[in-house]
């Protein structure tokens, strides 16, 4: 089925069979930390893909492997697909060792994403551990780019050392920012390391958050979400005001295989964004 061209001249994506993966090829690629890669991808027939922040692709290096990763491209601007890419081995390991002329599979852009419209009016604070920042992007970039329709936007970044932190020059720029508070900690550093050195929680109560007026988008490991999750209810922000991302153990991303199940939840649709108040009461059950 060939792209169709929108009024404005907007080539978008065709409908597809969702198993079925479209081909893209590598056509930049870049070194974030010394595991993770950022590579930029453009679809052989065209159509680039539209997707909404906290959606994800199932990425597939042909002869390796298949895997679930979050878009951490803008949005709001349609053309090269961006993912981030942390290598934990076999397809990741595929996947950021592609160069560019090379061709990958695209599958999606599949689940239920941040949803920042509903923080309008209001006060938005995303909390990043690690890799999280990724996923957590987009959603940033999309409140940025109608900065004038919410009140302080404030980000809140931790990894476990300052060569683990994501997008440098990126953070920099937005420390620039007027309109946006950014505070980055790192659990540990070597003497050299002039920033703030702690875990990402202790930057909440200090953010001073107006709790009823919040709108918590969080993404990082299990137990840095369950802890950040405290953290928010403990300062007054409502369970419906928090968003986690829970993506893990998609395989085919529309909900058939069974691979992601939460208890009553498929993440990859019901997913991988959902509120606190849905969640608060699995993230106590050990195991789950």
């Amino acid at each position: 089925m060939t792209p169709s061209t929108d009024l404005d001249g907007t080539v978008t994506s065709p409908p597809t069979d969702p198993m079925s993966p479209r081909i893209f090829q590598v056509v930049r690629k870049r070194q974030d930390t010394q595991d993770t890669w950022t590579v930029w991808l453009d679809p052989e027939d065209g159509a680039h893909l539209q997707f909404g922040a906290g959606q994800f692709t199932m990425l597939q290096a042909f002869g390796a492997g298949e895997v679930p990763i979050s878009i951490s491209g803008d949005p709001s601007t349609v053309g090269l697909l961006q993912h981030t890419i942390r290598d934990v081995g076999g397809a990741t390991r595929a996947l950021v060792a592609a160069q560019p002329g090379q061709s990958l599979g695209v599958r999606g852009a599949f689940g239920h994403g941040w949803e920042v419209a509903d923080g309008i009016g209001g006060d938005v604070v995303l909390i990043a551990g690690g890799i999280g920042l990724a996923p957590l992007r987009p959603a940033l970039l999309a409140v940025l780019a109608r900065r004038e329709d919410y009140r302080r936007v404030i980000l809140l970044y931790g990894a476990r050392r300052p060569e683990e932190l994501l997008y440098e020059p990126e953070l920099e720029k937005w420390r620039g920012r007027l309109d946006l508070e950014v505070a980055v900690t790192v659990d540990n550093a070597e003497p050299s390391w002039r920033g703030q050195v702690g875990l990402v929680t202790q930057l909440i109560p200090r953010a001073q958050l107006d709790p009823e007026r919040t709108l918590a988008l969080v993404c990082g490991p299990d137990l840095m979400m369950r802890y950040v999750a405290g953290s928010l209810r403990d300062v007054g922000v409502p369970a419906d005001r928090v968003r986690l991302s829970m993506e893990r153990n998609m395989k085919c991303g529309i909900g058939l295989c069974g691979h992601c199940q939460l208890r009553e939840f498929f993440l990859c649709v019901d997913g991988p964004v959902l509120p606190l108040s849905r969640l608060e009461r699995i993230l106590t059950i050990r195991e789950l």
